[in-house]
């Protein structure tokens, strides 16, 4: 499928690696996309390590699940070791370099490089950073368009308390705008 687009995320438990992939597929999929949305976390839940693959279509997706991602967002250094080699040749790594000692070894995939702790941490909102590194990645990429993001906020957080709503939509908010005056 042409159109079909499949990003992992991927870092440690505790870092809101399934909740960026959970809130790209709600996202996509209230703007009329096909989407499915695969977690994988090790035993141990805090601290472990965690994956979601997000698949994003304007068609039926026939298969949730490849070896092959067009896209990695890696928060983690072991994420960047484990999932480098995975990604498909010209797909895209996005890297949390406030997490990541390193540069990719491959040359043959756009780089996207963002402090990502840092900038929480000067917000004084350190749970944000999963949706700071969402907000640009959209911003950058268009996968799903940020006003249709925005415009979801309050579904894909139904049930949350309008505080958490409000800061993690501070958070996307800038990332957002950090894509936009660095990448």
């Amino acid at each position: 499928m042409e159109d079909e687009k499949q990003i992992l995320f991927a870092g440690f438990g505790g870092q809101g690696v399934l909740s960026m992939g959970q809130f790209l597929a709600y996202a996509a999929m209230n703007t009329g996309k096909h989407v499915s949305w695969v977690p994988s976390y090790g035993a141990e839940m805090r601290g472990g390590t965690a994956n979601c693959l997000v698949t994003i279509s304007s068609e039926e997706i026939y298969s949730p699940l490849t070896e092959h991602p067009l896209v990695a967002v890696v928060l983690n250094r072991p994420s960047l070791d484990k999932f480098e080699t995975k990604v498909k040749p010209d797909g895209c790594l996005v890297i949390n370099t406030s997490m990541v000692d390193r540069d990719p070894k491959r040359t043959d995939l756009m780089v996207l490089k963002i402090p990502v702790n840092e900038l929480a941490e000067e917000m004084g909102n350190t749970r944000g950073s999963n949706m700071i590194l969402l907000g640009a990645y959209l911003e950058k990429t268009s996968v799903v368009k940020v006003e249709d993001a925005l415009q979801h906020f309050e579904v894909i957080y139904r049930g949350k308390k309008e505080k958490v709503i409000k800061r993690n939509r501070e958070a996307f908010l800038a990332g957002v705008e950090w894509a936009k005056k660095n990448w």
